[in-house]
């Protein structure tokens, strides 16, 4: 009976309460002793068994060596409730699951946007025909409208790149108006590199070899690589079509005020002009925000080390502490950083490169970027502050990038977490320690020993969650602000 009470816990947890019991010590203690560490083990592990998962495919993806899909796919798969969302992790895989590679596959972006119909809407799985009746919720800004509304997005990096928010922090979902029901779009932008004659180009959409002419100057980007479009392949290269699909995890918690905060997203674009209309009813234009633009190679005839350095100063429309932070870069990116007027740097995120072959790994290929998870309440941000965010490319050599990006995910919270409230394990276990003194049978050694064991475990239960979450968040790597 007593094996049944443990099983929740760690091993360790477990192997250290039965070797206490089992000892002259331990023989000395009642049921309720041994229950006090118990309790505080356990109180430790219960918030974490409060999350919950559930993994998702996207509508399939058809996809020949050299083409291009660009698509919007409403209503896909969600959690559905009042709860608030924790991560979101995305991989492009085939119809068998297993991961494909970014150079057979490159997914050049992904974006998640919530919107709302009129209950009694389409019933269809990712019906085409919302899009005529969906009203997005987007995202805090920094622009309003349609653009960049997205609560979640990445690219080739989304293996390696945390999303997880630390409690008491996430994204509160499922509480629409009355008489709305919530749904979400995903779209999928990916290129089939198989067979290509320049990877490159096909990736960073090189019009000359999509065959399209925009012009203007325009040589290169999303404009080139449109749905349907094809990219140049090898001259009797021969490759079947094939399905793909994303597969993205999402983990939440069910919703209870108090117990969980949320934060607001905020999406700074680094081509963002600051022009803003305020007649306008629609919020950002597409003239404001070019989300690509162009590195141009290097002129100075030094080709080991040449960057690209783009600023934008920008304002946030909101208060708060910062919370998490991420970049989104493509190839040839150096990391990108916001700071303040005077250089203190409110969140970096670097590139992960690839050094490999598998899929995760893919040499030379942006595979994550670094996340910052600013201690509690340690980086606050006010409304209306000048901030700078800075995005550094590449410009080593002959060529140059084009369509490159250099977005930052800033999620911030109004307030702070609280101290917990009492609960019924501490009060009990407070009022078990003040009344030790009357308890027979029990020397000060006895009592310390006690204690000792409490603290043990519930130090054991502290470093395995922070193990977890740290695992969650990924690794950070250093970044040093370029100042002009």
């Amino acid at each position: 009976m007593f094996k049944t009470h443990l099983s929740h816990l760690s091993p360790c947890c477990r192997a250290h309460i039965y070797t206490l019991a089992n000892s002259k010590m331990g023989h000395q203690f009642t049921r309720a002793h041994l229950l006090l560490v118990l309790i505080i083990a356990s109180a430790v592990a219960s918030r974490a068994h409060k999350l919950k998962s559930a993994t998702f495919l996207s509508p399939e993806l058809v996809l020949a060596p050299g083409s291009v899909t660009n698509t919007f796919h409403y209503n896909v798969d969600f959690p559905t409730g009042h709860i608030g969302i924790k991560s979101f992790h995305v991989e492009p895989v085939d119809s068998s699951g297993r991961p494909i590679p970014l150079y057979d596959t490159y997914l050049h972006h992904w974006a998640l946007n919530r919107y709302v119909i009129p209950k009694g809407g389409s019933k269809s799985s990712s019906s085409s025909s919302d899009g005529d009746s969906a009203n997005f919720v987007r995202n805090d800004g920094i622009c309003q409208g349609n653009i960049l509304g997205q609560h979640y997005g990445s690219g080739s990096e989304t293996r390696r790149t945390a999303t997880f928010l630390p409690d008491p922090y996430a994204i509160e979902i499922g509480n629409p108006e009355e008489g709305f029901e919530e749904r979400w779009m995903l779209g999928i932008h990916a290129i089939d590199t198989r067979g290509v004659v320049d990877g490159q180009g096909c990736r960073e959409c090189f019009c000359e070899l999509y065959n399209v002419t925009i012009g203007g100057g325009y040589d290169g980007g999303l404009k080139c690589c449109e749905d349907g479009d094809q990219c140049r392949v090898k001259l009797g290269f021969q490759g079947r079509k094939r399905s793909v699909y994303l597969r993205y995890t999402v983990k939440w918690v069910d919703w209870v005020d108090g117990e969980f905060l949320p934060v607001k997203v905020f999406i700074a674009d680094v081509t963002d002009t600051g022009e803003r209309d305020m007649t306008e009813t629609t919020g950002c234009q597409d003239w404001w925000l070019q989300v690509e633009y162009e590195v141009e190679p290097c002129s100075n005839g030094d080709d080991d080390w040449c960057v690209d350095v783009k600023r934008l100063n920008f304002t946030l429309p909101a208060s708060g502490y910062v919370v998490y932070g991420v970049g989104h870069q493509h190839s040839g990116a150096l990391g990108q950083a916001v700071y303040r007027q005077n250089g203190e740097v409110i969140c970096k995120s670097v590139p992960i490169y690839g050094t490999g072959h598998e899929a995760g790994n893919e040499a030379g290929f942006v595979v994550g970027m670094s996340t910052c998870y600013p201690e509690p309440g340690s980086v606050n941000v006010t409304a209306g502050e000048q901030l700078i965010l800075e995005t550094n490319y590449s410009s080593s050599g002959a060529r140059g990038h084009f369509g490159v990006m250099g977005l930052f995910h800033i999620f911030i919270a109004d307030q702070l977490p609280q101290p917990p409230k009492p609960t019924m394990a501490t009060t009990f276990l407070h009022r078990s320690i003040s009344a030790a003194h009357v308890l027979s049978g029990f020397s000060a050694e006895s009592w310390t020993i006690l204690a000792v064991s409490g603290l043990a475990a519930l130090l054991v239960g502290v470093v395995g969650f922070s193990i977890w979450v740290k695992k969650q968040r990924g690794a950070e790597d250093g970044y040093q602000v370029i100042m002009a």
